[in-house]
């Protein structure tokens, strides 16, 4: 059985507090949302922080509330809440999806939005246990010197694999973070690096508090695509998340397209360009699918094999687009198929 090392439990009553012991910690400290990322990484040794700082007893960081024209969602907010929140179901289906599909129900009603938003990135060579990793001389990510997926390269590749991060780029929502010096806010865009080991660009000490969700207009849909190996409780190695604003007629006047777990963040794909200007036409949903899916180079750092996963980041920008025109996306090709029946339809 695999134990997690001995470290000081603190858990602060406010916000205030909070912030003031992460600065006092002089970043060795780390945040504990649900757990159900940083506990098993410190049972595998992947993390040994000497402090933990629970953000349980805050109660603002659990509320939900619309103001100011934006929905305001604490980061305490369990995954499970979002599913069953009408605002969050009927407005933005891309975040409604995504995080519906993380995980199992146990590890929903655990895990939190603001959790799974600073989801440590992950690697084959990285999630196993310790003694794994020592045999392999460990990697660049923790205690090595090399990043074993690209032994040649000066970074590590690890990957980003939260769900909702995607969905709620493509959905143009922003972040509030906090510290001793006070809030600020951030596109989600903006929250995450290109790089495995330091993917966040909040400070150390900063805590992630609310997502701020633009209310929607007439006109505006969106989803989010997953796939993975099994049903349920796998990591993504491939997502997309899609939005669109359309007129009355059909024609799209604004869009983004996001992509996930195929690099150490989420990537926003050159899809505007594209569709604004144009009805979601089969030739307009197999040009974006061609320019997007470019973004597309997986390494051998997740799982299945590398021209598949290639080949399925097509497939599956065309399921979301067709998805949002209104098709059925059952009726697609056989590897669109697949992502789709792992997709919940609500």
């Amino acid at each position: 059985m695999m134990r997690c090392h001995r470290f000081r439990y603190e858990s602060p009553a406010t916000l205030r507090e909070a912030c003031a012991r992460m600065t006092d910690a002089g970043g060795e400290a780390m945040l504990l949302a649900g757990g159900t990322d940083l506990v098993p990484n410190m049972k595998r040794r992947q993390q040994v922080p000497p402090t933990i700082i629970s953000l349980r007893r805050i109660p603002e960081l659990r509320e939900t509330r619309i103001t100011d024209g934006r929905i305001w969602i604490g980061a305490m907010t369990t995954l499970a809440s979002l599913t069953t929140n009408p605002d969050v179901r009927n407005r933005h289906p891309a975040l409604f999806k995504a995080a519906a599909q993380v995980a199992t129900p146990h590890l929903r009603n655990m895990g939190t939005l603001g959790g799974n938003l600073c989801l440590d990135t992950r690697c084959n060579y990285y999630d196993q246990n310790y003694e794994w990793r020592k045999a392999i001389n460990f990697c660049m990510k923790k205690e090595g010197e090399i990043c074993w997926v690209a032994p040649g390269s000066p970074r590590c590749w690890a990957v980003s694999s939260t769900d909702t991060a995607p969905a709620l780029m493509a959905l143009g929502a922003q972040v509030e973070v906090a510290g001793v010096d006070g809030e600020r806010c951030l596109p989600v865009s903006e929250l995450y690096r290109e790089d495995g080991i330091e993917y966040l660009s909040k400070k150390r000490d900063e805590i992630l508090t609310r997502v701020l969700l633009p209310v929607p207009v007439a006109g505006e849909f969106s989803t989010y695509w997953k796939l993975r190996r099994r049903g349920s409780f796998d990591f993504p190695v491939l997502s997309v998340a899609a939005w669109i604003r359309r007129d009355g007629d059909g024609i799209v006047e604004a869009a983004r397209l996001v992509l996930g777990s195929i690099a150490s963040r989420p990537l926003l794909a050159p899809a505007s360009s594209i569709l604004v200007g144009s009805a979601l036409s089969e030739e307009v949903i197999q040009a974006v699918a061609e320019e997007a899916s470019s973004l597309a180079r997986p390494l051998d750092n997740t799982d299945f094999s590398l021209g598949w996963r290639k080949k399925s980041a097509h497939h599956l920008i065309q399921g979301a687009l067709r998805e949002l025109r209104g098709d059925n996306p059952r009726e697609l090709g056989p590897i669109a198929r697949r992502a789709a029946e792992l997709v919940p339809v609500f």
